[in-house]
């Protein structure tokens, strides 16, 4: 069976989401369009079901399968959205608050952490999943300054707690703080979330709520250029392990911390911005097939990114965080309120 239980559960939670959203809003309320975000009800859908009733051994390949391979495609796929030019103007725009948010994550909170008695490794993954991308961060932090086992669970699970609760609440805080702007409610979502997964939720869910494609696509681009800061962070942890402690670890080889959907969504804007210079575009696709070809593959992947948030739902467990106590929770809450302010401050001061 494999991947296919989890799949197309996942598969029917992000239908379900589309199918809840109308009823509600079309069926129930009488408006002519859905005030409902299908994304968040498929992500709602898939928490509850996962911290109800459950899920059998049989669905975790499948939903690990969504939350990882799907959204990755997803991603990739994005990129037909946006020119080499676009993407580059909103990467160096996003630049100095990614920059700001990343140190203050890593000054900040692994001070906090070790005033309230965390372990300084414990302390380090917490900000660098916070300020980087979430669990990847983490886990390619780990080896590099001798993590043990339970800090890297304790600081993912702190990531996606607060890294969920943030995908749902802030499109709604970003519209209302930034007076419904579109790019800098992106520049929000891509730098004050945490996981990728989290922030394609969030920058979807302000799409289909104020009916406004921008925010992910500047959301999209700030995220994928935050997560390269592993590129110069992952190191820098590992020098300063290396001078303190003894049992530091390896530092990962630099082109294993780029991740491959990054080249793939540059690979798909390359092919828009070559598409859209001449006509036929590509050589062989008239004006129409072109736009068709755009029109069907941005579709395409926001129905890869619907799966996805619905494995993202179906793999977070409430119940599982019971163990961590309660003093990484209050370093996960602090840095992910520091990160989300940083974030907001810069952005009110620079745009």
């Amino acid at each position: 069976m494999g991947i296919l239980p989890g799949l197309a559960l996942a598969l029917t939670l992000a239908l379900g989401g589309q199918f809840l959203s109308e009823l509600i809003g079309v069926s129930w309320m009488g408006l002519p369009k859905s005030p409902i975000s299908a994304i968040m009800m498929a992500i709602l859908l898939g928490i509850l079901i996962r911290n109800t009733i459950g899920l059998s051994a049989s669905f975790q390949p499948g939903v690990r399968f969504g939350l990882v391979r799907v959204l990755r495609a997803g991603i990739v796929l994005l990129g037909i959205r946006l020119s080499l030019g676009e993407v580059g103007e909103i990467g160096l725009q996003s630049l100095p608050v990614i920059i700001g948010c990343v140190a203050a994550a890593l000054l900040i909170v692994t001070y906090f952490g070790r005033k309230v008695g965390l372990s300084a490794k414990l302390g380090t993954l917490i900000a660098v999943g916070t300020s980087i991308c979430g669990a990847t961060a983490i886990v390619a932090t780990a080896p590099a300054i001798g993590a043990h086992d339970d800090e890297v669970a304790y600081s993912i699970a702190c990531i996606t707690l607060f890294g969920v609760v943030a995908m749902l609440v802030y499109p709604f805080a970003a519209h209302w703080m930034f007076a419904a702007d579109p790019f800098a409610s992106g520049l929000f979502l891509g730098t004050a979330v945490h996981e990728t997964a989290q922030v394609a939720g969030a920058g979807l869910v302000y799409q289909q709520y104020y009916n406004n494609s921008l925010a992910l696509d500047v959301a999209t681009v700030t995220k994928l250029v935050r997560n390269l800061g592993m590129l110069i962070v992952i190191p820098l942890m590992s020098i300063a392990y290396h001078r303190s402690a003894t049992d530091a670890g390896e530092v990962p080889k630099w082109w294993t911390m780029i991740p491959l959907f990054v080249v793939g969504f540059a690979g798909m804007s390359l092919l828009r911005t070559v598409g859209d210079m001449a006509e036929p575009a590509l050589g062989f696709l008239q004006p129409e097939q072109w736009r068709n070809f755009v029109t069907h593959t941005n579709k395409i992947a926001e129905i890869f990114l619907a799966v996805a948030m619905a494995s993202v739902g179906l793999g977070t467990s409430i119940k599982g965080l019971r163990s961590i106590g309660m003093k990484p929770l209050a370093v996960g809450l602090f840095s992910a309120l520091l990160v989300g302010g940083v974030s907001a401050a810069l952005i009110g001061i620079l745009y």
